[in-house]
């Protein structure tokens, strides 16, 4: 019998917007999808670094590895960028940057820094 497995660091209301960007970006057309290739790469670089300056490590440049390796690397980050976090709230969550680039700005409060959820959901009505 296999060992069960572990339950996913990624919370439910971020699972589902990870689940949508992705369907989404399967059936974007390739010149849609390499006009929306650089945010969605930004966005898994700032997850990324996140990732990096939580754990200590120092960041490490995201390759593009092209749309269809896209939504692999975003996944992967979300995941990483879940562990052992609590599920993120406007209060807990840090401030991700929107998919166009748009941060928050210095000096906001994290209240007002949107969750990874809305960024999720911020990037999939943008593929639309």
């Amino acid at each position: 019998m296999p060992p069960p497995t572990p339950p996913s660091p990624v919370s439910e209301e971020v699972g589902i917007e990870l689940q949508r960007v992705v369907e989404r970006w399967s059936q974007l057309p390739l010149d849609h999808a390499l006009s929306h290739a650089a945010p969605v790469l930004a966005l898994v670089q700032s997850l990324a670094d996140g990732v990096a300056e939580a754990s200590g490590s120092a960041s490490s440049l995201v390759p593009d590895l092209g749309p269809s390796a896209l939504m692999d690397q975003l996944t992967v980050m979300v995941h990483d960028a879940s562990v052992g976090r609590p599920v993120p709230t406007p209060e807990t969550s840090p401030p991700y940057p929107s998919p166009a680039g748009e941060g928050s700005a210095p000096g906001t409060s994290r209240a007002a820094a949107p969750t990874l959820a809305a960024v999720l959901a911020s990037l999939r009505r943008e593929l639309a």
